[in-house]
């Protein structure tokens, strides 16, 4: 299993025994579509570092009490998470790039982007004790 490990790839009984269960575990998260493991051409199932990482993550949120649908909507709500900070963090890239340009345009536009306002007094809401 050493030698395995070094490659970074893992039969499905290597996992089984690895993660502490069964066979049939891992064949359920697949069939859900929570794990997709690639298949070799004999068709068996072989499991990456990153399949490993995501199994992980279902036995953490299970621990958690979490049901399978639960599961699987976390997971996916995790990936369009990092779909948005990549987005977030291309956006970030243009808009640096962009003020970065010797433009006296595009500075003129981003130093009158924001308007300033005068600060306002802050005038706390009645309390309503009801107790």
């Amino acid at each position: 299993m050493a030698a395995e490990r070094r490659k970074g790839v893992y039969m499905i009984s290597a996992v089984a025994e690895l993660y502490g269960v069964h066979p049939q575990t891992l064949r359920l998260y697949e069939r859900e579509g929570l794990l997709r493991p690639s298949r070799t051409e004999g068709n068996t199932r072989i499991y990456t570092d990153a399949d490993l990482e995501r199994l992980q993550t279902i036995r953490n949120l299970r621990e958690l009490g979490v049901n399978l649908a639960g599961v699987d909507i976390i997971l996916n709500m995790r990936k369009k998470m990092k779909q948005m900070q990549e987005e977030i963090a291309r956006f970030t890239e243009f808009i640096q790039k962009e003020l970065a340009r010797d433009d006296p345009g595009v500075r003129a536009r981003a130093r009158n982007a924001l308007v300033r306002l005068p600060p306002q007094e802050i005038v706390p809401a009645p309390r309503t004790d009801q107790a």
